[in-house]
């Protein structure tokens, strides 16, 4: 799968600038990034010293006089005599066809090939006067402008052009962005989409570029610190909220987590970059073993408590104490940054919490929003742990017999949350019940097979309860209602709808923050789709008691065109999707 979309983030109405501003590659930025890029630029000879020692000790370095070739500090010692020996073969042959001229002419000169003396070089600056004849004859010279606005055949003005430009790039308060982590062509960016919910219009509004595949999304708007020289850079500063900013936070396959802005466009490189202060460890290879048979499994790399050592596969930003935000990652740990440490700083720079509590790849991880200092994770070792980041030694946790896909917590109650696996489930846990060893029983309160495959995407809803939606493997995505039996005590679970969005395989569905039944979803097609549930019946059947329990208004959509979905209108789209797959 070369073209994909992995990840979805809303952004919530009037949280972006008006007026995005553009990029400018000034003398502070250059010393901002220099200061980002400084480990970078300083690791690279020690990282090619390590990769050379590791590809040798894996039976792929150069053995005997090849070995002599290459160098670790970049010179090629055969390269050494090359430009002092190296000889031209046509001035030799020249040479000899020239002196068999001499022979054969008797008195004839002979023609140097490097006498211009015909061609007058020396006295073509003194010609200055042009010739009268020709096509241009009657043009006695050009006029020059200091500026367009002086020239009577410019007639678009720069002011012009710069106000047009900036109603295009303009973000009204009644819009929404969406921010997907796209790749098409091995080429990885973020896309920043602007909806407009009223007129159902979708369109894509700047993108940013990626060094490597995005596997995570989370916004936030806390300002990170940049750099030691200046805190905040003031394109990044949000004069009318002091304080806030527009940013997204990126996990790749890379060890490090970058965060950008999405009030500037045309951005080169991150605000911020945390992580990687020995980009060597992260890269290279390890070698397992001496004999000529290799081991399919590799080796886990050496954790550190400051950074991650491999790819970043989740991010949960703390809404509570705006300037923490926790990750998740395939070497196995969970990490805790302060977003107001200067990333630059060298020591005490890295991550200030680091967390042991899976054994294999952790692959979600989000806050608790009722409780500021608890987490939720959940891991490629089929387990799920919640624990209060203060003393995760008192954490609880469920197996739960296959791995985790994606988790979320339900922000009706404080201690319930959902897991969604990779054989199709989706199960919900009281935490109070939940037992401290993951050798004792846990059960869950009630389990849904929700798809015919992984179910790689949950939501809950933040304005519904008990309104979820889940997205899987199968291409479906599917709205669930939650309903509490009075009787009973127990929870019944129903379908309301399902549908194929045309998206391929579901990675992401996310819930809208501002809209009640509006959720964006995306996936294998690379391509971004937002669905209205409220424009099924029996969405609004389902949930028109909830919402009016809630105090929200549930519009009447008309139905007739395109159900309720909207999608970035393209000149080259066929009325069929036959070919789509």
């Amino acid at each position: 799968m070369s073209n994909l979309i992995s990840a979805v983030a809303w952004v919530k109405r009037g949280a972006a600038i008006q007026h995005p501003q553009k990029y400018v590659l000034d003398d502070n930025e250059l010393q901002r990034v220099s200061a980002l890029a400084r480990i970078e630029l300083e690791d690279a000879r020690v990282e090619m010293e390590r990769a050379h020692k590791a590809a040798q000790e894996m039976g792929k370095g150069a053995e005997g006089d090849e070995a002599d070739d290459i160098t670790v500090n970049g010179e090629d010692v055969e390269e050494e005599d090359g430009d002092a020996n190296w000889v031209d073969e046509d001035d030799d042959a020249g040479d000899a066809n020239g002196d068999a001229m001499d022979v054969d002419s008797g008195p004839t000169p002979k023609s140097n090939p490097d006498d211009l003396a015909e061609y007058n070089l020396g006295d073509y600056d003194e010609d200055t006067k042009s010739s009268t004849l020709g096509p241009f004859s009657n043009i006695k010279g050009l006029t020059y402008y200091k500026d367009n606005s002086e020239d009577p055949f410019i007639t678009l003005n720069d002011e012009d052009t710069d106000d047009d430009e900036r109603e295009e790039l303009e973000i009204y308060p009644t819009d929404n962005l969406i921010v997907t982590a796209k790749t098409e062509d091995e080429i990885s960016q973020l896309e920043v989409y602007v909806y407009d919910e009223s007129q159902e219009n979708l369109y894509v509004h700047h993108d940013l570029m990626l060094p490597n595949f995005p596997l995570c999304l989370e916004w936030l708007d806390f300002p990170p610190v940049t750099s030691s020289s200046a805190s905040t850079p003031p394109a990044l500063k949000n004069s009318s909220n002091p304080g806030f900013g527009n940013f997204i936070a990126v996990g790749t396959l890379d060890p490090e987590i970058e965060i950008w802005s999405l009030d500037v466009v045309e951005a080169m490189y991150p605000t911020s970059i945390l992580g990687r202060p020995d980009e060597t460890k992260a890269h290279v290879p390890i070698p397992l073993g001496t004999g000529k048979k290799k081991r399919k499994k590799q080796k886990h790399r050496t954790i550190e408590k400051g950074y991650h050592v491999d790819a970043v596969l989740g991010l949960s930003w703390n809404k509570t104490q705006r300037n923490l935000l926790a990750s998740c990652s395939a070497d196995r740990t969970v990490k805790l940054w302060d977003l107001t440490r200067d990333p630059t700083s060298g020591e005490g720079s890295g991550a200030i919490r680091s967390f042991d509590a899976h054994k294999d790849k952790v692959q979600a991880v989000q806050w608790n929003e009722k409780e500021p200092s608890v987490l939720l994770t959940g891991s490629f070792d089929r387990t799920v742990r919640t624990f209060d980041s203060r003393a995760p030694e008192g954490g609880v946790g469920a197996a739960l017999g296959s791995d985790v896909e994606a988790l979320r917590w339900d922000p009706w109650e404080s201690y319930g949350f959902y897991v969604s696996l990779e054989n199709g489930l989706v199960l919900n846990f009281d935490a109070r019940t939940l037992p401290s060893s993951l050798d004792q029983p846990s059960p869950a309160r009630f389990t849904v097979s929700a798809h015919d495959g992984a179910v790689s995407s949950i939501d809950v809803n933040p304005h519904i309860k008990g309104c979820i939606v889940t997205g899987g493997t199968d291409k479906m995505v599917k709205v669930w209602n939650v309903v509490d039996d009075q009787n009973t005590g127990r929870r019944n679970v129903s379908l309301v709808t399902s549908r194929d969005l045309g998206v391929g395989k579901v990675f992401s569905t996310i819930w809208s923050p501002d809209d009640p039944l509006t959720l964006a979803s995306a996936g294998s097609k690379a391509k971004l789709q937002i669905w209205d549930v409220g424009a099924n019946f029996g969405a609004r059947k389902a949930f028109g008691d909830k919402l009016r329990d809630a105090g929200r208004i549930l519009k009447e959509k008309d139905t007739k065109e395109g159900g309720g979905v909207v999608g970035v209108q393209s000149d080259e789209e066929e009325s069929g999707d036959e070919d789509d797959d």
